[in-house]
């Protein structure tokens, strides 16, 4: 995975970004690129199968937040994924819609805040288990189960 570093200050809140110019208190450098379910995954706390189900997740998640293009295309090579062969834009983004909207629902209503929030939103854990009012440390269990459904609906073995 390739880095992408940035400078972020450092409050009692946490990390907070940069305004452009100004006094700068204390800073540390983080990886964009670097997801909660990367991260969890790297050291051990999920399988390859429940991140792959995270992923295809967030993949779809993006996918369906592009607006479609409402101007010619002239490129002369058009790249798509298999699941999405022979379709316009439009019709992609309305497919990754209707995947991502099922597979929320397979997840269930209990399971769907955490993750939304962890997935697609990109909140860490602790973030999310203070904002849902969860005991510490129960947000990657359910995270689990909720991986687990997801897993299942996208078909990975």
């Amino acid at each position: 995975m390739k880095q992408q570093l940035a400078e972020r200050e450092l409050t009692s809140e946490g990390v907070r970004r940069l305004p452009g110019v100004g006094r700068r208190k204390r800073s540390v450098t983080v990886n964009l690129a670097e997801s909660p379910l990367a991260w969890l995954f790297a050291r051990g706390h999920l399988e390859e199968r429940l991140f792959d189900a995270g992923e295809r997740l967030r993949t779809d998640y993006e996918r369906a937040q592009l607006p479609p293009s409402v101007t010619m295309n002239w490129s002369p090579v058009q790249i798509r994924s298999t699941a999405d062969r022979g379709l316009n834009a439009t019709e992609r983004q309305i497919a990754a819609r209707t995947r991502f909207d099922g597979a929320m629902g397979a997840a269930g209503k209990g399971l769907q805040d955490i993750l939304w929030r962890v997935v697609c939103a990109g909140e860490g854990l602790p973030d999310a288990e203070k904002i849902l009012e969860w005991p510490a440390r129960s947000g990657k269990l359910v995270l689990k189960l909720a991986l687990e459904r997801v897993a299942d609906f996208y078909r990975l073995a």
